[in-house]
């Protein structure tokens, strides 16, 4: 106190001039972005409300980075194959050179969207195994590990040296002993833990390991806000995995303030696994500066299968929201239902209005969220959304026995998808995400009878009972609501 007494009246004067004027430019520079009102409002009330922290809450959280490219594709070899590809596919789609494939009589206009979004070229001749819960993935990727004969690449959000993290570190330390290229990306906010002797470990067997977007003084900013929460695997250009599960003990034996940790992924063979090594390697530059392109990581395919498989990647590295503009068109689409599970639900008001629409327009819409939630305030946000829904007629339910983490969607017995991708603002519009979409009917039923086995552990949502619950818990569901965007 003596100290801040201390200082002439005029200089406090300066500080305070300077501090409004910066305040002031920054709500200016939010209004120019032109960003969804449901966005810029929130922000201009943090700023205006709450002094300095407003402040040093929006350099660190608010900033919008995808129109300033976090990763540049443009120039790389694997993008610009790819997006020559997808161009060449989606004139063929539209000369209607593909119609013969089966997918085309209902899902042309969502793989064309998919190619032009994202470049997500559509493969063909795949094998798609479905993983349910962690025993079943970990079982099968370490298998995958042990077999390995020239590359294994590893992308994971979370990454835990517990007991099932160190039992693949120590199948990747001896698959490099062994001369096998090892490549690792971690996210450096969901792997925080991870002590730097972790990595100088790694690299001394050999492993290429880096942390992507590493959060230090005085770099931190905004890329807390912009985090890679892909979660894939590739083993020699062969096999590939994607989905829900990270790394961490929790997968496999639950976590005791939450019960079972429930989950999905996936394991593919054929062309599909071409385009989840195109993702790693483009986030592999990033981190690396290595433009790699060699075709022995790309090997010749012959058809495992026959599933129709899209793999789609979104983030702050592409023009456009893609996973979400796929959600919407195939919501949009949907005839007979749409069974969705997701462990938080912030979508946004397109897939809001995708939902209610299909809802009343006679679709049977399903969603599963989990009761007992990792994120508190999150929670509170899930849950402001879910009477507007009920009044819509969507059906909403709680998932009893655990933590659900699952990212899934099922619709008419025809198309699901599976990935990285939560339905919430920050998966949609801020994070680097991953999902298969997969345009199959044997896969969709297998898929929606996962989905039915978790609506028999879940209780459904009755209108009467949630519009009866106490005014201070809907209060603070309210409030939360107000600021989800910033989430």
């Amino acid at each position: 106190m003596d100290f801040i007494e201390s200082i002439p009246p005029f200089v406090i004067n300066i500080v305070k001039a300077a501090y409004v004027l910066a305040m002031l430019m920054i709500v200016f520079l939010v209004m120019l972005e032109n960003r969804s009102p449901l966005k810029t409002i929130p922000w201009i009330l943090v700023l205006l409300f709450v002094p300095v922290l407003g402040v040093v809450f929006f350099v660190f959280f608010g900033q919008n980075l995808r129109k300033e490219k976090i990763i540049r594709r443009k120039g790389l070899k694997n993008h610009d194959l790819v997006s020559e590809m997808a161009y060449s596919q989606s004139h063929k789609l539209a000369d209607g050179e593909m119609d013969d494939l089966p997918c085309l009589d209902r899902h042309k206009k969502l793989i064309q969207l998919f190619l032009n979004n994202s470049s997500s070229i559509l493969t063909l001749g795949n094998q798609v195994d479905i993983l349910n819960n962690g025993e079943a993935t970990f079982s099968a990727i370490i298998e995958a590990l042990k077999a390995a004969r020239h590359s294994i690449h590893l992308q994971y959000y979370i990454f835990d040296e517990d007991e099932i993290g160190n039992r693949i570190l120590s199948i990747l330390k001896e698959k490099a002993s062994q001369g096998v290229q090892v490549r690792m990306i971690v996210d450096d906010v969901g792997s925080w833990e991870l002590k730097r002797s972790f990595f100088t470990q790694m690299k001394k067997c050999g492993i290429e390991v880096y942390s992507f977007l590493t959060v230090r003084f005085p770099s931190l900013t905004s890329k807390v806000n912009y985090r890679n929460h892909r979660k894939i695997v590739v083993v020699d250009g062969e096999i590939g995995f994607v989905g829900g599960l990270n790394v961490a003990d929790r997968y496999i034996k639950g976590d005791p303030a939450y019960g079972i940790w429930r989950d999905m992924h996936l394991r593919i063979t054929g062309d599909a696994v071409n385009a989840l090594q195109f993702v790693f390697f483009i986030d592999w530059y990033f981190v690396s500066q290595q433009d790699i392109a060699d075709p022995k990581y790309f090997p010749h395919k012959k058809p495992e299968g026959d599933k129709l498989v899209q793999i789609v990647s979104s983030g702050p590295d592409s023009d456009w929201a893609s996973i979400m503009m796929g959600y919407y068109q195939a919501i949009a689409s949907a005839q007979k239902y749409v069974y969705i599970t997701t462990p938080y639900f912030m979508p946004g008001e397109s897939i809001l209005m995708a939902l209610k629409a299909s809802a009343m327009g006679g679709v049977d819409v399903r969603i599963i969220i989990p009761e007992k939630s990792d994120a508190y305030f999150t929670a509170l946000c899930t849950k402001s959304y879910i009477k507007e829904m009920l009044a819509a007629g969507v059906k909403f339910y709680f998932y009893q026995p655990g933590f659900l983490h699952s990212k899934m969607m099922v619709i008419d017995d025809e198309l699901c998808s599976i990935g990285t991708t939560n339905m919430d603002f920050r998966s949609f519009e801020q994070n680097f995400e991953v999902n298969a979409f997969i345009y199959d009917e044997q896969k969709a039923i297998e898929v929606r009878g996962y989905f039915m086995e978790d609506l028999e552990n879940s209780v459904l949502i009755d209108a009467e009972e949630w519009h009866q619950r106490p005014r201070w818990q809907k209060a603070k569901e309210s409030f939360a609501r107000l600021f989800s965007p910033l989430l």
